[in-house]
């Protein structure tokens, strides 16, 4: 082989991993099944696979449905409350980066292909650790093609956009946590009177001082982490305008995990409704109180953990 096309294709294969180590969600999912194409429903971005920074987001609009997003035109899916919607990984990627995963709606005042997303959102799913956060099987994302939730049954019928989140950690402690966000264009139907809450905007989302944002992953012995974001809203009918307080119980809830452990936030300040992920893996309902466990102490480096596995796979799918 000629020595310039060795060069080429040594260069072509170190690149792979980095490659690999990043994600889109670009397809949607209805109970399971793909529906359209890449971006048929989801808003294409100009940022491609490529994560966008904690500097860069924080107090960005481009933190809403990613950069160049808002320009873009795609289709609005019809569902109905009840359905399971997911969000699937282009180039049949896996998640390979240690952090939680969220999913937020926000409704459209009318057409939703006209909406910047600069109204009202609330979450309706996420996805936390079970475990220390320095162990990548830990996390309820890690490896996963897609992330899925159950639109809640007492959902208004309306037009919305949904954003999915993953916010990678591995360099977080030096204020560069990765997020990889976008938006899909959905029509409800079939839904009820709940009223979603706790509310949040985007930008505001997040603060770049969140434990759960400026987060170190490189120790023996991690701290808890502490979920950002607000509670997640299962369905259930709010007493208030806000959504703080959960009054009923929706006629079916959304699609319940093992428990993220969630905190006493309602409203759009990230710090006060946080939530704590000790031994939590995936939520999409809050529990009446909130709940906190230590990670164990002095757990020694291993196979498994983030640290411990690194030299073990190739550095850049997990590194960058």
């Amino acid at each position: 082989m000629h020595p310039t096309h060795t060069l080429f294709l040594l260069g072509s294969l170190a690149l792979t991993p980095i490659i690999q180590a990043h994600y889109i969600f670009s397809q949607l999912l209805v109970n399971d099944t793909p529906i359209g194409q890449d971006y048929t429903y989801v808003r294409k971005n100009t940022n491609t696979y490529m994560p966008s920074f904690t500097s860069e987001v924080i107090s960005s609009p481009d933190a809403i449905c990613n950069k160049g997003a808002h320009t873009m035109s795609s289709q609005t899916l019809t569902v109905k409350a009840g359905d399971k919607v997911g969000f699937k990984l282009a180039y049949n990627e896996l998640i390979e980066h240690p952090g939680p995963g969220f999913i937020y709606m926000s409704k459209a005042p009318g057409d939703v292909n006209d909406y910047k997303g600069d109204g009202d959102w609330f979450k309706v799913w996420e996805s936390g650790v079970n475990g220390p956060a320095n162990v990548d099987t830990n996390w309820g994302t890690w490896q996963k093609p897609s992330m899925t939730f159950t639109i809640p049954k007492d959902l208004p019928d309306g037009e919305y956009l949904v954003r999915p989140e993953h916010i990678a950690i591995h360099e977080a402690h030096v204020g560069k946590a990765q997020f990889y966000m976008e938006c899909a264009q959905l029509s409800v139907s079939g839904g009820g009177n709940g009223t979603p809450g706790p509310l949040v905007k985007i930008p505001g989302l997040y603060s770049a001082e969140d434990p759960g944002i400026a987060y170190n992953i490189w120790t023996d012995n991690p701290a808890p982490y502490v979920m950002p974001g607000p509670k997640v809203w299962s369905g259930r009918v709010s007493s208030g305008s806000n959504g703080g307080d959960s009054t009923s119980p929706a006629e079916t809830p959304a699609e319940t995990g093992t428990g993220a452990g969630n905190g006493n936030g309602n409203g759009g300040s990230s710090s006060s409704s946080a939530s704590t992920a000790g031994f939590g893996s995936t939520s999409t309902h809050s529990p009446a109180f909130p709940t906190t466990f230590a990670s164990p102490g002095n757990v020694p480096p291993g196979p498994g953990r983030w640290m411990g596995g690194w030299n073990s796979r190739v550095k850049g799918r997990s590194a960058m």
